[in-house]
């Protein structure tokens, strides 16, 4: 279940706590092999699954890791609705750290906490801490802080 957040006021409310989790995304060969497409990205070790087979140490291919960092705003509108916006805006990733890779077919979601939030003469920078959980895997593909930049009406 969402939070839905109209306002700065509202958003600060949340400061310093856990937002929530995302449903699970499974990320397939397919959606790998459109984003390696998309991105010139062609390495073997995300396309080629035989070769990935028997000469990565992964046993198959992998999600290219900014692959998995592109799903953040899909994954973050799960946790959070933010509403009566004029726009949004991606405005930093900090300290991002990939700890695994993602194998096809992996199950991921994200966890979020709100660090925090500045006013910025009406505009709201969150500071959120995300860490993308891998179904069944003890360490998560990454923890990082992401910053968004809220231009609420």
């Amino acid at each position: 279940m969402s939070i839905t957040i109209s306002s700065l006021q509202e958003l600060e409310q949340y400061e310093g706590q856990e937002l929530g989790v995302s449903a699970y995304h499974t990320i397939t060969q397919d959606q790998i092999t459109r984003f390696a497409a998309a991105t010139l990205d062609h390495q073997w070790i995300h396309l080629d699954a035989e070769r990935a087979k028997t000469e990565s140490p992964f046993g198959g291919t992998i999600a290219h890791g900014y692959l998995t960092v592109s799903l953040l705003p899909y994954l973050w509108t799960q946790i959070v609705q933010i509403q009566n916006l004029k726009m949004q805006v991606n405005y930093e990733i900090e300290s991002l750290r990939f700890n695994q890779a993602v194998l096809v077919d992996s199950a991921v979601r994200l966890r979020a906490k709100l660090l925090s939030v500045k006013d910025l003469r009406g505009i709201a920078k969150a500071r959120i801490e995300v860490t993308l959980e891998v179904q069944d895997a003890k360490k998560p593909a990454y923890t990082g802080v992401i910053t968004f930049l809220y231009h609420f009406v």
